[in-house]
C-alpha cells in the first residue's frame, strides 16, 4: 500500500443500520460515528426515561452497563468477525453520575480469539468526563 492510499474501514452506514436493528437499541437512540478496525465510538442522546432519581436527575447505572456491554460487543463487528458475540462475562466501573446530555462510548477489542475475546468500553458524558467504564468477555465461537 502507497503513502497515498488508506485502507477502507468499517462501513458507518452498514454498522448504524445493523446496530438500530434491535427495538432497544432503536428505543436508546444510538448512533455509530466513528469505526476502524478492532474501534467503535457510539453516542446516545439523553432521555428523560434514563433518569433514576428525578431529585438528580442522573442516568440509571443499568443504562450505562448497557452501554458498555452493548458498544464493547460492537467492536468485535469492526473486525474480521463482522458482528457482535453473546456476552460470557461483564465488569462495568462507575466513576461519576451521568447527567442530562448526549452519551459517547468508545468501544476497542482488547484481544480477539477463537473461542473467546476481550473488549472494553468508556462512557463519556457530554463534557467529555468519563462516567464508566468497563470490559467484557465474548464467546466468539457461537455461530
Amino acid at each position: 500500500m502507497s503513502e497515498t492510499e488508506t485502507k477502507a474501514g468499517p462501513d458507518l452506514a452498514d454498522l448504524n443500520a445493523r446496530i438500530t436493528r434491535g427495538p432497544f437499541h432503536r428505543w436508546l437512540g444510538l448512533a455509530v460515528t466513528e469505526a476502524k478496525d478492532g474501534e467503535i465510538v457510539v453516542t446516545c442522546p439523553w432521555r428523560e426515561e434514563m433518569v433514576v432519581n428525578p431529585d438528580v436527575g442522573y442516568t440509571h447505572g443499568g443504562i450505562l452497563a448497557t452501554l458498555v456491554d452493548l458498544v464493547a460487543d460492537w467492536a468485535l463487528a469492526t473486525t474480521k468477525l463482522g458482528r457482535p458475540y453473546p456476552t460470557v462475562d461483564l465488569r462495568v466501573d462507575y466513576h461519576r453520575p451521568a447527567m442530562k446530555g448526549t452519551l459517547t462510548v468508545r468501544g476497542k477489542v482488547v484481544r480477539l480469539g477463537s473461542t473467546f475475546s476481550t473488549c472494553e468500553a468508556y462512557v463519556e458524558d457530554a463534557d467529555g468526563k468519563l462516567v464508566a467504564s468497563g470490559r467484557g468477555t465474548y464467546a466468539t465461537t457461537t455461530k
